[in-house]
């Protein structure tokens, strides 16, 4: 769907108009394509949606819907079971989608600026370790769905909130001094919690050469400065191997400076005067049970110590005051009981917690000869993202973690992700691209004026799928589903191998008629090049 669905909806707009005075709004309309190809090219609900407001049978409905029906596109239009009404389009209508692509180019699907501001924070790994496949899974989603939502109209902020405060860190601290000692030539015990990973051992190494027997003493002035150095050595390589894999970020807040900014007491005492807190046994809690929580939660312990909630609620609601329209968090499956409580904490602050959504990674194992390999970021043995592209190359890792719901389960197939065949996705689709490319250097025909003539089934098959294009954008955008974009790749890739083994392209005997599948084709190309973009994938010319 796409130009042909709008036009669908302004005609069926004007004969409810026209029919029976209502005024409707082009949203209201809903247009699919049927599953059965007999069935026609699009079908509509409308008149059944409209049996309420009219007070009459969908089928008396339909009728008076069709029987007010006008518009070039529309060959007939059936009323069919009880009161769906079915479309069969002019076949000369679908192919001015070619001289729209090829006039828009990349742009093609690009919908208006909609005016909502959105803020998708993902990954925000604590910078203790190498980012591991679960990271890498959130990172290739929550980017593509940045694309998705900027090519939808959305003004989107891509941000990554850097946990470099808590007991994480001062773990990741007292590890590099331990190694640090140990560089010296003198024992020290990295701890039961320490971090063991090799990246640890050579920085602590690397420190010892720059400042040698400066930090041998256990103060605080000492785990202060491994704390500095630990921070910024595993955040700068973590923004390294997201350079890596396609993936930045517009702003990076900082937990520390959330604390060192107020803004963290500034949320307690918000929460106090509206009358969320109280204290009990010594400790500070947070009543969530005022909103259907299965208990209430500590804010700050006996200690004076603050769980890791409150930040939290912090940086939320910072956010909300920086003025998005909408919030969208990607968590890890275990994180899934947390969100009750933060939408809880915005609700207790004052700020609406529907304009909060939270979706949910699922797990991701790596299979390699039939066993999954383990993951643990402090023993040092997890499998990372530049491990993974190291295998199987950015293109692949990307397609793969984009081509499955971001809710369901992921056995990522290593074999497959590496094969040079049409099971292989990525090869699929990419190789698809590349043949294009191959077959416009070998054509050379003069523009033609228009594209009328191309009636063919294959090629009918392709022109309705480009023309599905920006419908699938506005949808993806919307549901935040980025395998949606991934099958649209597929079934386009398929539609372009069917059409090229049934249809003659380059024929010197018929230019005419080839100068127009040509330009099919470069429709063709450049919308499955903008595609796989979406995905962070790229599109070779040749393969």
């Amino acid at each position: 769907m796409g130009a042909m669905d709008d036009a669908l909806r302004q005609s069926l707009q004007a004969a409810a108009k026209k029919a029976f005075d209502l005024d409707l709004e082009p949203s209201e309309i809903i247009i699919e394509i049927p599953k059965r190809k007999e069935q026609g090219d699009y079908s509509t609900n409308l008149a059944m949606k409209l049996a309420r407001t009219l007070h009459q049978k969908p089928a008396l409905i339909a009728e008076g819907l069709v029987e007010n029906l006008s518009g070039d596109e529309i060959e007939s239009a059936q009323i069919a079971g009880p009161g769906f009404i079915n479309f069969v389009m002019k076949k000369d209508q679908y192919s001015k989608i070619i001289s729209k692509i090829l006039e828009e180019k990349e742009n093609y699907g690009t919908h208006p600026a909609n005016g909502i501001k959105v803020d998708l924070e993902y990954v925000s790994a604590n910078p203790t370790g190498s980012l591991h496949l679960g990271h890498a899974r959130g990172a290739a989603w929550g980017d593509s769905i940045s694309r998705i939502m900027k090519k939808g109209g959305y003004d989107v902020t891509r941000e990554y909130y850097v946990n470099d405060a808590g007991n994480q860190i001062t773990n990741l601290a007292k590890s590099l001094w331990a190694r640090y000692v140990q560089a010296h030539g003198m024992e020290a015990e990295i701890g039961q919690d320490g971090y063991l990973g090799a990246d640890v051992k050579e920085k602590a190494e690397q420190l010892a050469k720059d400042f040698p027997n400066l930090y041998l003493e256990p103060t605080d002035e000492t785990l202060n400065f491994f704390r500095k150095e630990g921070i910024a050595f595993e955040l700068d390589k973590i923004k390294e191997d997201l350079d890596r894999f396609r993936v930045h970020f517009d702003v990076w807040s900082s937990e520390q400076a959330l604390r060192d900014s107020g803004r963290v007491e500034e949320a307690l005492e918000i929460l106090d005067r509206n009358g969320y807190t109280y204290q009990q046994d010594g400790a500070l809690w947070f009543r969530t049970t005022d909103f259907k929580d299965d208990k209430d939660r500590v804010l700050r312990k006996q200690d004076g110590s603050l769980t890791y909630l409150v930040p939290d609620i912090a940086y939320h609601n910072d956010k909300y005051q920086r003025g998005f329209d909408m919030l969208v968090d990607f968590f890890g499956a275990d994180h899934h009981g947390y969100i009750p409580r933060l939408k809880a904490s915005m609700a207790a602050l004052g700020n609406d917690p529907d304009k909060l959504s939270v979706d949910i990674i699922q797990m991701v194992r790596l299979v390699s000869n039939g066993e999954e390999v383990k993951m643990s970021k402090r023993l040092g043995n997890a499998t990372t993202i530049n491990d993974l592209i190291d295998l199987v190359g950015v293109d692949a890792a990307r397609y793969f973690f984009s081509a499955r719901a971001l809710d369901t389960h992921l056995d990522f197939d290593l074999a497959l992700a590496v094969a040079q065949t049409n099971e292989n996705p990525v090869y699929y689709a990419q190789y698809a691209h590349a043949r294009i490319c191959s077959i416009l250097k070998n054509a050379d025909y003069p523009e033609p004026e228009n594209y009328e003539g191309l009636v063919h089934e294959k090629e009918i098959d392709l022109l309705k799928t480009l023309a599905e294009y920006p419908s699938v954008i506005a949808q993806t955008a919307k549901t935040r589903q980025v395998h949606k974009i991934s099958h649209y790749i597929q079934n386009l890739a398929s539609k372009f191998h069917s059409f090229y083994s049934a249809c003659k392209v380059n024929d010197p005997a018929n230019p005419e008629l080839s100068a127009k599948r040509i330009g099919l084709l470069k429709a063709v190309r450049i919308v499955l090049a903008d595609a796989l973009s979406l995905i962070g994938v790229s599109a070779p010319e040749s393969m």
